[in-house]
């Protein structure tokens, strides 16, 4: 149940942040055109949405660190394992436990890193040129996105280590539409 609900806010925060960042993009490069038009600057210049570029920028940091956590649970992230895959099934297991293991490590590294310095940066009065955000607040999605990251590092490794399956990402599937047949048609002419 935990499991499904941090699944569930992941991507919910995920797809959110992307979602606004889009429309932020979206409304600020209207504006910025839209002044260029004469009889729309005396009323858009008025409006000032500088603080845009920031926000989009916090957005997408936000949203790589906790996508790359979703990378890990899903295994959409890029990996080579040619040699992997050639050597034999007790030693193809090792490694790949080490490298999952080492991911862990490196991820829970950064986040204790990340926690001390966000902790550091609550007693000082810094804050973000436009918005003037806590620049603690900006920067808690280091150790928040990392330690996520190792616990999906940990989730997998305990999946691989009970049934051998590692999580991979279907790139031919797209959720909602079923396969009727073994061999879809390639081009229209196929049909």
């Amino acid at each position: 149940m935990f499991l499904r609900i941090l699944d569930r806010l992941e991507e919910i925060l995920i797809s959110t942040l992307m979602g606004l960042a889009t429309v932020l993009v979206f409304v600020s490069v209207l504006h910025r055109f839209g002044t260029g038009i004469s009889f729309l600057y005396p009323y858009l210049i008025q409006i000032h949405i500088a603080w845009t570029q920031e926000l989009c920028i916090y957005m997408f940091i936000w949203m790589a660190k906790f996508g790359a956590a979703y990378g890990v649970r899903t295994g959409i992230h890029v990996g080579v394992d040619v040699l992997i895959n050639r050597l034999n099934d007790r030693w193809r297991r090792v490694t790949i436990l080490f490298g999952l293991a080492g991911g862990a490590l490196f991820t829970a590294i950064v986040g204790t890193m990340g926690a001390k310095f966000v902790y550091e940066l609550m007693y000082t009065d810094q804050v973000s040129p436009d918005l003037e955000l806590p620049s603690w607040l900006v920067y808690a999605c280091i150790p928040l996105g990392s330690y996520l990251m190792s616990f999906r590092f940990l989730q997998v490794i305990w999946t691989y280590w009970r049934t051998g399956d590692l999580p991979h990402h279907d790139a031919a599937h797209v959720e909602g539409i079923e396969v009727t047949s073994a061999k879809a048609p390639i081009a229209m002419g196929e049909a």
